[in-house]
C-alpha cells in the first residue's frame, strides 16, 4: 500500500509540471452445469483464428487453461474501485491457497480519495496498477480504453490463453465488446437472459415491503391500487400509528425521488420502456402520474411526512432494524441484517416481507428489473502491466468453476465437504458468516470477500441456504423479474458530451421537482410544477438525450442479433 501510495503523490506532482509548463506557455491550464453451457456458447465465438495460436513463439494450448502451464512466483496489483472495499491478499485462507495454487500475489489497491481522480493521475504518470476493477458509472471508465491504457483481452487470449473463451460467457463477450471489435474488461456478476431462465436466479432486488405482523393485523390490506394504499394508510393512522411500543413511519421509497419514486415505482407499473421498437416516455405515463398524485393527496391528508426523502442512511438503518417502517418500496438485499434482528427480537413475527405492491390500472405483472450482461464491476489489464500473459492467465482461472470455487469455499475438506458431488461449506464456517462476519472474511476470505471476478450465476448454487425471513423476499423478487429487462440497463449518457451534460441537468432537476410534487397544495398546482418540469426539460436538451439513448438500444439489439 505505501508503495502505491508514493505512486499516486509522483503522479500529482506530475500533473502539476504539465499545469506549470502549459501556463508558462500561454499563461493557462490545459485542461459447471451453467459453464459448460458457456463454454458451448463461446466456443461459437471463438471458432476460427483462436483455436492455434502462439505464445512468446510456442504453440498456446486451446484445451487447457495456461496458468496451469506456469505456476512460477509473480507479483500483481490489483487496483478495485471502491473506497470502502477493506480486504487485503495473503492473510486469508483463500488468498493463500490461490496463490500457493497459481504463483500469483496480488496486491490489493484501493482509492484513497476520489477514484477517478486517483485513476487519472495514474494514467498521466504510466504507473496504473496490472489489474483494475472499475464500475461502467465511472467517468474514467471509457478513458482506460478510448486512451490505450489497458490491453484488449481478446488479443491477450489469443497470444497467451485461448482457453479464456471457453471460461467466459459468449453473450458477455459479445455485450462488452466495443465498436474496434475489442473486449477490453469482463465483469463480475452478469447475467444473460437464457442463463436467468434457467436457473431461476435472476439477481432482481426491488420488492415491496410490509412490516409482517402489523400488516397481517391491518387485515393484510390491498395496497395495489392507488385508492387502496391511501385506505391503508388511513387504517394505519387512526388505529396503528403506534404499535408495540414503536411509533411507525408510514412509508419509505429507497434512493428518494431520484429512485424509489421513479424507476422503481415505474417498474411496480410496468411502465414500459419502449412501445413498438420506440422508448417511451416514462415520466409521463398515466398511470404513474396517478400515483404520485395519490403520495400528494397522502402528504396533503397527513397520512405520510417526508422522512423518506430527507432520512439519512443511518436514519433509515435505524428505524428499519427496530422495524419501525409500515411499507417500503427497498430493494430486499438491503434488509437482510434487519430482518435478521427483528426476526430474533421479542417480537420474532415483525420483520418484512415482500407482497403485491402499486399495480397499473390493467393489474399487469410488474416489471421487476433483473441482473444484466452488464454486470456490475469490470476488470481491465492495464499496458503497465510487466507480465500480461500471467494476467490474463489468472483472469481466466478466477473466471472458470475451478477458479470460482477455489474463491467461494476455499480448500476442500478445510472449508467445505463434497457430498454425493455437491460441495458445501462446512456448518461452523455457516455459522461464523452470521455470528463474525469480519472474522469470516479476514481470516478464511470465503464466500463474497474476493468478489471482483464472481460469476453468481454459478457461485450460488454453493451459497448456504438462507433464513425463511430472507429467502421469502428473494423468491417474490425472482418470481416477478423481467428478465428481458437487461437490455434497459445503463442507456444514459455518460461523459462530458452534449447528451450526457443534458441528461444530468435533467435528472437533477427532476430529484428537485419531485419533491415539490409531493408536497403540492392542491392537484392544480401539481399540474403546473410538473407542466413547467417538461418545458424545463425540454430546453435542457431532452431529445439530444432520447436520440441517444435509442441509438444505443439500436445498437444493443443488432449486437446481440449477430
Amino acid at each position: 500500500m505505501k508503495k502505491w501510495k508514493r505512486i499516486t503523490a509522483a503522479a500529482l506532482a506530475a500533473v502539476m509540471m504539465l499545469s506549470l509548463t502549459a501556463c508558462k506557455k500561454d499563461g493557462s491550464k490545459d485542461a459447471d452445469s451453467t459453464q459448460t453451457g458457456q463454454a458451448e456458447t463461446s466456443a461459437a465465438v471463438t471458432e476460427g483464428s483462436r483455436e492455434e495460436t502462439t505464445a512468446a513463439g510456442s504453440e498456446a494450448d486451446a484445451a487447457q487453461p495456461a496458468w496451469k502451464s506456469n505456476t512460477d512466483p509473480v507479483d500483481l496489483s490489483w487496483f478495485v474501485g471502491a473506497s470502502w472495499y477493506p480486504y487485503t491478499w495473503g492473510d486469508s485462507l483463500v488468498s493463500r491457497n490461490i496463490t500457493e495454487k497459481t504463483g500469483v500475489n496480488v496486491e490489493i489497491v484501493t482509492p484513497t480519495g476520489d477514484v477517478n481522480e486517483e485513476l487519472s493521475l495514474l494514467m498521466i504518470s504510466g504507473e496504473l496498477p496490472d489489474l483494475i476493477s472499475l464500475g461502467s458509472w465511472e467517468s474514467s471508465y471509457s478513458k482506460l480504453y478510448e486512451g490505450g491504457y489497458v490491453y484488449a483481452l481478446n488479443e491477450l487470449a489469443d497470444q497467451y490463453d485461448p482457453y479464456f473463451y471457453k471460461v467466459v460467457d459468449g453473450s458477455v463477450i459479445k455485450w462488452h465488446t466495443k465498436e474496434d471489435g475489442n473486449l477490453y474488461a469482463i465483469p463480475n456478476d452478469a447475467y444473460g437472459e437464457e442463463q436467468m431462465a434457467e436457473t431461476g436466479m435472476t439477481a432482481a432486488t426491488q420488492t415491496f415491503l410490509v412490516r409482517k405482523d402489523l400488516y397481517e393485523d391491518m387485515g393484510s390490506p390491498d395496497m395495489t391500487t392507488p385508492e387502496g394504499f391511501l385506505e391503508a394508510l388511513r387504517l394505519l393512522k387512526s388505529d396503528y400509528s403506534t404499535y408495540k411500543g414503536e411509533a411507525i413511519t408510514p412509508f419509505y421509497a429507497q434512493g428518494g425521488s431520484g429512485y424509489g419514486l421513479s424507476t422503481f415505482l415505474q417498474n411496480f407499473l410496468a411502465v414500459p420502456y419502449e412501445v413498438e421498437g420506440t422508448l417511451y416516455d416514462r415520466l409521463t405515463d398515466e398511470d404513474y402520474i396517478q400515483w404520485l398524485k395519490m403520495f400528494r393527496q397522502a402528504y396533503e391528508e397527513g397520512l405520510m411526512g417526508i422522512d423518506y426523502l430527507v432520512d439519512s442512511e443511518d436514519q433509515v438503518t435505524e428505524k428499519a432494524n427496530n422495524g419501525r417502517y409500515f411499507c417500503m418500496l427497498r430493494e430486499w438485499s438491503g434488509m437482510q441484517e434487519a430482518n435478521t434482528i427483528l426476526a430474533q427480537s421479542e417480537n420474532p413475527d415483525s420483520y418484512y416481507i415482500a407482497v403485491d405492491g402499486p399495480s397499473n390500472a390493467k393489474k399487469d405483472a410488474p416489471l421487476i428489473f433483473p441482473g444484466s450482461l452488464d454486470g456490475w464491476m469490470s476488470c481491465f489489464i492495464s499496458k503497465n502491466c510487466k507480465n500480461p500473459d500471467r494476467a490474463i492467465a489468472f483472469l481466466t482461472y478466477l473466471s472458470s468453476e475451478e477458479g470460482q470455487m477455489d474463491m467461494f469455499l476455499g480448500v476442500e475438506g478445510e472449508t467445505y465437504d463434497v457430498t454425493d458431488g455437491k460441495p458445501a461449506l462446512k456448518q461452523e464456517f455457516i455459522d461464523m458468516m452470521t455470528t463474525d462476519f469480519d472474522g469470516f472474511s479476514n481470516q478464511y476470505g470465503l464466500c463474497d470477500t474476493y468478489w471482483m471476478l464472481r460469476n453468481s450465476v454459478i457461485v450460488d448454487q454453493w451459497r448456504p441456504a438462507s433464513e425463511p425471513y430472507i429467502q421469502q423476499m428473494s423468491d417474490w423478487a425472482d418470481a416477478h423479474a423481467y428478465i428481458e429487462g437487461g437490455i434497459y440497463n445503463n442507456l444514459d449518457p455518460t461523459g462530458d458530451s452534449d447528451a450526457a451534460i443534458a441528461s444530468t441537468r435533467i435528472n437533477q432537476k427532476w430529484e428537485e421537482v419531485l419533491p415539490e410534487l409531493i408536497t403540492a397544495a392542491t392537484e392544480e398546482e401539481f399540474d403546473r410544477i410538473f407542466s413547467e418540469f417538461l418545458e424545463a426539460r425540454d430546453s435542457y436538451g431532452y431529445e439530444q438525450v432520447v436520440n441517444y439513448k435509442q441509438n444505443l438500444l439500436n445498437e444493443r439489439r443488432i449486437k446481440m442479433a449477430d
